[in-house]
């Protein structure tokens, strides 16, 4: 187990962003992330496969050239925190859940092997995480939006909550996953991760909620009628 640090520390030192490194999830954690992981992006690629509208492929690599880029620039939180965009939410709105997979997971990937964040034994955590879950947190919540005939400032108000829960759900899941691993005990963990990103997720809701207006104003296509690629 980590030695004793205050929560600040914790969230803001130990596991800056959400990327877990190497050491901080034990074996049969880290094989069950690589698990998910592969299910995961062994399903959406049949999904894309089948469904993938041509006009999405482009919009797939803009996407994961911005999320890439929008990873490494940081946003302050109070108490000397910062936060950076997850964009499993964003991604899923103007994918669809299962090309915005494929999309966070090279983003996840590249990150980890260009730039050492998070490490190669945990990348099957961080995509499950990262990729996964702030995907289908994100498609779920606007998706019922949606379907309750959610309009205009209602949608945006769904896309906030969308992004919000997303980043709140992956810090939540990795507490469990640093308790489960015997690295941090739950009752450290989850208060030092999730309170401070329920701040971070505010950050995450805001990014995703402006990118969304930028993007209506100039394809409001993408918005009113978005590549449900596979959704």
């Amino acid at each position: 187990m980590l030695a004793a640090v205050s929560a600040t520390e914790f969230a803001t030192e130990c596991l800056p962003a959400l990327h877990i490194p190497d050491g901080f999830v034990d074996a049969p954690v880290a094989a069950g992330g690589w698990l998910v992981a592969a299910l995961a992006v062994g399903v959406a690629v049949r999904r894309v496969d089948r469904r993938l509208e041509e006009r999405a492929v482009p919009l797939m690599g803009v996407m994961a050239a911005f999320l890439f880029a929008a990873q490494l620039v940081n946003f302050p939180v109070a108490g000397g925190t910062s936060g950076h965009l997850l964009g499993g939410a964003l991604a899923a709105i103007l994918l669809g859940p299962w090309a915005a997979i494929l999309v966070l997971t090279a983003v996840v990937g590249l990150q980890a092997l260009l730039f050492q964040d998070g490490g190669l034994l945990a990348m099957g955590v961080n995509i499950a995480n990262i990729a996964v879950l702030t995907v289908l947190v994100g498609a779920s919540v606007y998706g019922v939006a949606r379907r309750l005939g959610a309009r205009g400032a209602a949608l945006g108000v769904a896309a906030f909550a969308a992004a919000w829960l997303s980043v709140v759900a992956v810090a939540g899941a990795t507490a469990l996953q640093l308790a489960l691993s015997d690295t941090s005990a739950l009752q450290v963990a989850l208060p030092a991760l999730v309170g401070v990103h329920l701040l971070i997720g505010v950050g995450e809701g805001l990014i995703t909620v402006g990118a969304l207006a930028l993007i209506r104003s100039a394809r409001p296509d993408l918005i009113a009628d978005p590549v449900r690629a596979g959704a």
